[in-house]
């Protein structure tokens, strides 16, 4: 099989000299480290952004590739309506094909019940303006040609891209604008006085900043626990597949309650399961539970667990949960976090996508690759000021919607970092809501 395109022994592009100090340090360079650092140089900032692998090296180069409204939480979809035209912006700064596509997404029905759930959310859709719409059973075949599907949700202004081009290609961007990247550079810790942050120590040296973001994927809650702050975020192991090139039968993305799939610019189809993960059991997981059995008993039989986590996987038992600024980090002991796919389920959801499209043919498997996602237990992610260390804010758990939207949450992160009133409410997003006694409200995301 093909290898996956950004691994450990991929060549270092961003290298650029640490500074003494810089207005704001963003640890990780997904796609919302990216843009919140490109955001906050926008506003004038002196910004570095560090990555401890490659710039998108884990969950923002692994996801399916779609940057869609339809079925996101009602907090979440003013943000990724402006996601959608700063992708647009993005897509003709950074100067490369990234393979951004308006090729609509499809909820696919299997049965009458999923319609009624599809049904439940054209409220929100309705009240945000988009233009979705539920297909009938001979309405969804003319869309794509399969008789599998007794209808759909559909958003013909939902959009693709490519994401092991887009991210780099954003951080290509935002280096020639200005913004100090460094690659295979892990941030050890937060350096700490009088009760706010003054800094970071990466494993090259120390950075003066007063301010500081975290947007480390599931790497968050690792690190966030080494200075007594704890979050309830665990990740799942989500198994994608890519086919050989095949005949175009839907341009955009479409996925039931048992495959994914979405047409690439290579030619080729990224499969997934559409309701399979895995988790690996460790400390985290033990700790969070309560805080998950909402999700859990929403759906009991999505998640498949596992005993222990491999070593180096950020809940894996053996994994260091406390060390010193001048000692080797966890961080560095693992620079990507590249979990081997489930062939398992590699060869299930290729078997259905053919049978779900006949006359495909034979439909051969080029590479397939896995990534962790990070979860809340609400779903959504948590973008807000850390209360208890003033000077450090966190923009995490992104919960496998992170990639469509992770433009407008860099834009919402880098102004509240700056200390301006967020353009779009964040009290969904909240730190404390998890300890203030709310309720855990998983809303209507489908």
């Amino acid at each position: 099989m093909i290898k996956f395109p950004i691994l450990d022994s991929s060549p270092v592009e961003h290298d650029a000299p640490l500074p003494d100090a810089a207005d704001v340090v963003v640890i990780g360079a997904g796609v919302v480290g990216v843009m919140t650092a490109w955001e906050l140089a926008r506003q004038g900032q002196k910004v570095v952004l560090l990555e401890k692998g490659r710039v998108a090296c884990e969950q923002s180069s692994r996801n399916w590739g779609w940057i869609r409204a339809q079925g996101r939480d009602p907090a979440e979809l003013p943000i990724v309506i402006e996601a959608r035209q700063m992708w647009r912006d993005m897509a003709a700064e950074a100067g490369e094909d990234i393979g951004l596509r308006t090729s609509g997404v499809a909820y696919l029905a299997r049965r009458e019940k999923d319609l009624a759930d599809f049904e439940a959310w054209m409220p929100y859709a309705r009240d945000a303006g988009l233009d979705t719409r539920m297909l009938t059973r001979a309405e969804t075949a003319d869309l794509m040609p399969s008789q599998k599907w007794a209808g759909a949700m559909y958003t013909a202004s939902d959009m693709k891209a490519e994401p092991w081009l887009a991210v780099p290609a954003m951080a290509r961007a935002a280096a020639r604008a200005g913004i100090v990247i460094r690659e295979n550079c892990a941030v050890r810790g937060l350096d700490i006085a009088a009760g706010r942050v003054v800094g970071v120590v990466t494993e090259s040296g120390r950075i003066a900043a007063d301010r500081v973001v975290l947007s480390g994927g599931a790497w968050s809650s690792l690190f966030l626990r080494r200075h007594g702050i704890s979050i309830p975020q665990l990740s799942v192991r989500a198994t994608v597949a890519a086919t050989t090139p095949l005949p175009e039968v839907f341009a955009g993305g479409g996925v039931d309650d048992q495959i994914a799939f979405r047409h690439r610019a290579d030619g080729g189809y990224s499969l997934a399961s559409g309701g399979f993960h895995e988790l690996f059991i460790g400390p985290d997981a033990f700790r969070a539970l309560p805080k998950f059995l909402k999700q859990l008993a929403e759906d009991p039989f999505g998640t498949r667990y596992k005993l222990c986590a491999p070593k180096g996987y950020p809940d894996a038992w053996t994994t260091p949960r406390k060390w010193a600024d001048d000692e080797p980090s966890p961080f560095e002991a693992m620079r990507i976090l590249n979990p081997a796919p489930n062939l398992r389920i590699v060869e299930d959801i290729r078997q259905k996508f053919a049978e779900a499209f006949p006359q495909l043919g034979e439909v051969k498997i080029a590479t397939a690759w896995a990534g962790m996602i990070d979860t809340m237990p609400d779903v959504v992610p948590i973008v807000d000021h850390v209360p208890t260390l003033q000077g450090l804010t966190l923009a995490t758990g992104m919960s496998g919607h992170g990639f469509g939207i992770g433009p407008g949450i860099g834009r919402v992160t880098a102004q509240l970092v700056n200390g301006q009133t967020p353009s779009h409410d964040l009290s969904r997003f909240r730190f404390g809501r998890f300890t203030d006694g709310s309720p855990i409200d998983l809303g209507p995301s489908v």
